[in-house]
């Protein structure tokens, strides 16, 4: 706990910058002509700063964070300081990464703590019986975003991480969940525009909204080389006590090994497992 401390506790002027790193025609910390931005803007203008990072970047320039931003210069290099302060971004060198702070924050986020505390024993299960690439994803917007991932060390999807985002229409969790969604989403989904990532994926509404109604009806998705070529991806809805969806449940395994039908139970059990756990 020393180091929370120590950042709650850390000021403006303990994250002094070099000379040769300051924006030209700024001071830290400063206000911008015209006086102080409205707290509304001022938001408006954190967020791209904190998204401008991929899970790709390990640290990334002034000039990158005000051309990924949008934002100016002066504004950028001014709210990057309050946010080393604040531990939100950290310096290294004269770059910027995100800081342990928002690891911490995002640890306390209460929703997705209690999911991944139910459903990893389950997960563990399905890792030991499969042997293969187990996931667990909730609905973000129109993608899904992956709380949890265990592998074994023969398995490796690259294409998805902890925290990382993939579109709704193309993943297996992606389909189970919209499949068991309300209408609406389905048609933004369509609406955001249906772009391939593979020669496979489907961006035919018609059909889409096809293998939605067969998931229904069988309960299970499938997805095969829609995201990443030669993988296949089997997943299920996780309803919590048995009527509210919480997310979606999958194996993915090279379509060499995949087993849909022996893996089908396995990952049918799992997830009413899970939705026990949370009722």
């Amino acid at each position: 706990m020393a180091g929370h401390h120590a950042l709650a506790a850390m000021a403006p002027h303990d994250c002094m910058i070099p000379a040769h790193c300051a924006a030209p025609g700024s001071e830290a910390g400063g206000a911008e002509a015209g006086g102080t931005d409205p707290m509304n803007s001022v938001l408006g203008k954190v967020r791209p700063i904190l998204e401008a990072f991929t899970s790709d970047d390990a640290a990334l320039s002034l000039a990158e964070l005000v051309r990924r931003s949008g934002a100016a210069k002066a504004t950028v290099h001014r709210l990057a300081q309050e946010l080393v302060a604040w531990g939100l971004l950290e310096r290294e060198g004269c770059d910027y990464r995100l800081g342990l702070r928002l690891f911490e924050l995002g640890q306390r986020v209460h929703r997705q703590r209690i999911l991944r505390e139910a459903v990893q024993p389950y997960m563990e299960d399905l890792l030991l019986i499969t042997r293969e690439t187990i996931h667990f994803a909730i609905h973000d917007s129109l993608d899904v975003v992956y709380l949890d991932k265990i592998f074994p060390h023969r398995g490796l999807n690259a294409e998805s991480r902890v925290a990382g985002r993939l579109p709704l229409y193309c993943t297996g969790t992606g389909k189970a969940i919209l499949a068991y969604s309300p209408p609406s989403l389905f048609v933004d989904v369509v609406r955001g525009g249906l772009k391939p990532l593979t020669r496979h994926t489907v961006v035919s509404p018609g059909r889409l909204r096809a293998q939605l109604d067969r998931i229904r009806e069988e309960g299970i998705a499938l997805e095969s080389e829609e995201v990443r070529l030669g993988y296949a991806s089997l997943a299920v809805p996780v309803f919590a006590g048995g009527t509210t969806l919480v997310g979606a449940l999958s194996i993915t395994a090279p379509t060499y090994r995949m087993d849909a039908t022996g893996h089908a139970t396995a990952l049918r059990t799992a997830a009413l497992g899970i939705g026990r756990s949370l009722a």
